[in-house]
Protein backbone atom coordinates (compact mmCIF):
# COMPACT_ATOMS: atom_id res chain seq x y z
CA UNK A 1 0.00 0.00 0.00
CA UNK A 2 1.25 3.35 -0.95
CA UNK A 3 0.33 6.87 -0.63
CA UNK A 4 -1.26 9.05 -3.23
CA UNK A 5 -2.51 12.73 -4.45
CA UNK A 6 -4.59 12.78 -7.46
CA UNK A 7 -5.00 16.46 -8.37
CA UNK A 8 -7.77 16.49 -11.41
CA UNK A 9 -9.53 19.12 -13.19
CA UNK A 10 -13.18 19.16 -13.63
CA UNK A 11 -14.98 21.79 -16.71
CA UNK A 12 -15.49 25.25 -15.01
CA UNK A 13 -19.33 24.52 -16.26
CA UNK A 14 -20.00 21.31 -14.65
CA UNK A 15 -22.84 21.33 -12.34
CA UNK A 16 -22.16 19.99 -8.55
CA UNK A 17 -25.16 17.25 -9.38
CA UNK A 18 -22.41 15.96 -11.89
CA UNK A 19 -19.40 16.21 -10.52
CA UNK A 20 -19.87 15.64 -6.89
CA UNK A 21 -21.43 11.59 -8.09
CA UNK A 22 -17.78 11.44 -9.61
CA UNK A 23 -16.10 11.67 -7.26
CA UNK A 24 -17.76 9.59 -4.65
CA UNK A 25 -17.71 7.00 -8.19
CA UNK A 26 -13.64 7.35 -7.63
CA UNK A 27 -13.87 6.70 -3.89
CA UNK A 28 -15.84 3.97 -4.33
CA UNK A 29 -13.41 2.26 -6.76
CA UNK A 30 -10.54 3.27 -3.70
CA UNK A 31 -12.57 1.52 -1.34
CA UNK A 32 -13.44 -1.67 -2.93
CA UNK A 33 -10.10 -2.11 -4.01
CA UNK A 34 -8.71 -2.80 -0.43
CA UNK A 35 -7.42 1.14 -0.02
CA UNK A 36 -8.80 4.30 1.88
CA UNK A 37 -9.29 7.89 0.97
CA UNK A 38 -7.73 9.85 3.42
CA UNK A 39 -8.86 13.59 2.14
CA UNK A 40 -10.92 14.89 -0.78
CA UNK A 41 -10.92 18.43 -1.14
CA UNK A 42 -12.92 20.92 -3.37
CA UNK A 43 -10.47 23.59 -4.25
CA UNK A 44 -12.76 25.32 -5.87
CA UNK A 45 -12.87 27.22 -9.53
CA UNK A 46 -9.16 28.52 -10.34
CA UNK A 47 -7.40 30.01 -13.45
CA UNK A 48 -5.55 27.47 -15.64
CA UNK A 49 -1.79 28.31 -16.69
CA UNK A 50 -3.03 27.38 -20.18
CA UNK A 51 -6.19 26.78 -22.39
CA UNK A 52 -7.13 23.60 -22.00
CA UNK A 53 -9.65 22.16 -24.70
CA UNK A 54 -11.09 25.75 -25.07
CA UNK A 55 -11.19 26.02 -21.15
CA UNK A 56 -9.42 28.85 -19.89
CA UNK A 57 -10.66 27.77 -16.09
CA UNK A 58 -11.34 24.88 -13.68
CA UNK A 59 -12.78 23.07 -10.79
CA UNK A 60 -9.95 21.46 -8.88
CA UNK A 61 -10.13 18.66 -6.97
CA UNK A 62 -7.59 16.93 -4.61
CA UNK A 63 -7.74 13.27 -3.34
CA UNK A 64 -5.41 11.81 -0.85
CA UNK A 65 -5.78 8.25 -0.82
CA UNK A 66 -3.41 5.02 0.13
CA UNK A 67 -3.71 2.29 -2.40
CA UNK A 68 -1.71 -0.49 -4.50
CA UNK A 69 -0.63 0.36 -7.80
CA UNK A 70 -3.11 -1.31 -9.48
CA UNK A 71 -5.77 0.83 -8.34
CA UNK A 72 -3.85 4.02 -9.15
CA UNK A 73 -3.94 2.44 -12.75
CA UNK A 74 -7.85 2.16 -12.71
CA UNK A 75 -7.74 5.29 -11.06
CA UNK A 76 -6.46 6.91 -13.83
CA UNK A 77 -8.27 5.04 -16.72
CA UNK A 78 -11.41 5.92 -15.37
CA UNK A 79 -10.51 9.91 -15.37
CA UNK A 80 -9.37 9.75 -18.77
CA UNK A 81 -12.67 8.37 -19.92
CA UNK A 82 -14.54 11.10 -18.06
CA UNK A 83 -16.00 14.21 -20.75
CA UNK A 84 -15.84 16.72 -17.77
CA UNK A 85 -12.19 16.02 -16.60
CA UNK A 86 -9.88 18.58 -18.43
CA UNK A 87 -6.67 17.09 -16.79
CA UNK A 88 -5.52 14.80 -13.90
CA UNK A 89 -1.99 14.18 -12.07
CA UNK A 90 -1.50 11.44 -9.66
CA UNK A 91 1.72 11.62 -7.64
CA UNK A 92 3.58 9.10 -5.07
CA UNK A 93 4.18 11.11 -1.88
CA UNK A 94 5.28 8.07 0.34
CA UNK A 95 8.51 8.78 -1.07
CA UNK A 96 8.77 12.03 -0.42
CA UNK A 97 7.52 11.50 3.27
CA UNK A 98 10.78 9.26 3.77
CA UNK A 99 12.77 11.56 2.17
CA UNK A 100 11.42 13.70 4.92
CA UNK A 101 11.43 11.85 7.96
CA UNK A 102 14.62 10.45 7.04
CA UNK A 103 16.07 13.85 6.81
CA UNK A 104 14.62 14.88 10.35
CA UNK A 105 16.59 11.68 11.95
CA UNK A 106 19.64 12.94 10.28
CA UNK A 107 19.23 16.14 12.03
CA UNK A 108 18.20 14.96 15.39
CA UNK A 109 21.34 13.06 15.38
CA UNK A 110 23.66 15.61 14.09
CA UNK A 111 21.88 17.84 17.10
CA UNK A 112 22.35 14.90 19.78
CA UNK A 113 26.39 14.84 18.68
CA UNK A 114 26.68 18.18 19.45
CA UNK A 115 27.69 19.28 22.83
CA UNK A 116 25.07 21.21 24.96
CA UNK A 117 25.88 24.54 25.03
CA UNK A 118 27.53 25.71 28.20
CA UNK A 119 25.26 27.52 30.99
CA UNK A 120 25.64 31.23 31.45
CA UNK A 121 27.35 32.19 34.59
CA UNK A 122 24.95 33.89 37.15
CA UNK A 123 24.88 37.99 36.64
CA UNK A 124 28.02 39.31 39.22
CA UNK A 125 29.51 41.72 39.26
CA UNK A 126 31.81 42.33 36.94
CA UNK A 127 35.67 43.54 37.86
CA UNK A 128 35.54 45.14 33.80
CA UNK A 129 32.20 47.08 34.38
CA UNK A 130 33.19 50.82 32.95
CA UNK A 131 32.60 52.04 36.19
CA UNK A 132 34.75 49.98 38.14
CA UNK A 133 37.90 50.82 35.85
CA UNK A 134 41.01 51.06 37.66
CA UNK A 135 42.95 54.48 37.65
CA UNK A 136 45.00 55.56 34.76
CA UNK A 137 48.51 55.51 34.98
CA UNK A 138 50.17 58.83 34.37
CA UNK A 139 52.08 58.28 30.88
CA UNK A 140 50.50 54.85 30.14
CA UNK A 141 48.80 54.85 27.16
CA UNK A 142 44.72 54.93 27.73
CA UNK A 143 42.25 52.29 26.61
CA UNK A 144 38.53 51.66 26.81
CA UNK A 145 38.26 55.62 26.95
CA UNK A 146 38.67 58.65 24.77
CA UNK A 147 42.18 60.70 25.94
CA UNK A 148 42.02 64.10 26.03
CA UNK A 149 42.59 66.24 22.92
CA UNK A 150 46.59 67.37 22.64
CA UNK A 151 46.42 71.25 22.45
CA UNK A 152 46.96 72.35 18.88
CA UNK A 153 50.39 73.87 18.34
CA UNK A 154 51.04 75.74 15.09
CA UNK A 155 53.71 74.04 12.84
CA UNK A 156 55.82 77.45 12.61
CA UNK A 157 56.30 77.24 16.41
CA UNK A 158 56.75 73.62 16.89
CA UNK A 159 60.45 73.81 14.63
Amino acid sequence: MRIYEELFIVQPGAPDEEVDPFIDQLKNVITQAGGTVDKAEKWGMRKLAYRVVKYDEGQYILLQFTAKPETVKELERRLRVADIVLKFLTVRIDEKLKRIEKRKKAREKRAARKPAPAPLAPAVASPLLPQELPAPVPGAPQTGSVAPAAPAVPAEQAE
